[in-house]
């Protein structure tokens, strides 16, 4: 299956040296996250972004795209969706990478909701180790598996809002503990007062983290 979505060249008209992929939330679509790139570009004048529309469909409403279902929310559902969808998001990671003829080292994945999950699943089952991951209100899906599965350890840095009544915000202290203990740099930043959703405050935090590691 080959993902397919907006993206944005790098601002200074050069080849990219490094490529941000953007994954989007449940029901959103690939163009939902994009709009973040010209945020990051000034500081990332060499990047390409991309942002994918999610390999199926939205199966509650008649539009959009989901990385997997959440009809069923029991654990049990959720595991068995993000690994269908993590192998196809690798893929197109490594499809990503040759064509621009970069490694790992110049990838960055940021996700939200829902892309936040299917991201850390995907990267750290990966071979080689991307530059860094931001996921913004997100969840860690099932952390008992981290230290069994965990081929690699790449920079975390998750982003959550205080006011998020679709994911909880208790979400991002759980996911934060449960990567350090597997031995993960993992930072977590709470956005006060805000509900389900980025905010600039939080870009500026995803852009100083990616900045230091792209």
């Amino acid at each position: 299956m080959i993902l397919s979505g907006p993206s944005i060249a790098p601002k200074s008209g050069n080849a990219p040296k490094s490529v941000i992929i953007f994954l989007h939330g449940l029901g959103a679509d690939g163009e939902n996250l994009i709009g973040v790139a010209p945020y990051m570009a000034e500081t990332f004048p060499d990047t390409v972004f991309h942002s994918p529309n999610a390999p199926f469909g939205f199966d509650m409403f008649d539009q959009g795209y989901q990385w997997f279902s959440l009809a069923d929310r029991t654990p049990e559902k959720i595991l068995a969706g993000v690994q269908k969808a993590a192998p196809i998001l690798n893929q197109y990671i490594d499809e990503i990478l040759a064509k621009y003829n970069l490694d790992e080292s110049k990838l960055a994945l940021v996700g939200f909701s829902q892309g936040t999950m299917t991201a850390l699943h995907a990267a750290i089952r990966r071979e080689k180790k991307i530059a860094g991951l931001v996921g913004f209100s997100g969840n860690l899906i099932a952390p008992d598996l981290l230290a069994a599965e965990a081929k690699v350890k790449p920079d975390i840095c998750l982003i959550h809002g205080d006011a998020d009544d679709v994911v909880p915000h208790a979400s991002l202290a759980a996911a934060e503990r449960a990567l350090k203990k597997a031995g993960f740099n993992a930072e977590a930043h709470t956005r006060p007062f805000l509900p389900h959703s980025i905010d600039m405050g939080g870009i500026e935090i995803a852009t100083k983290f990616l900045q230091a590691r792209l």
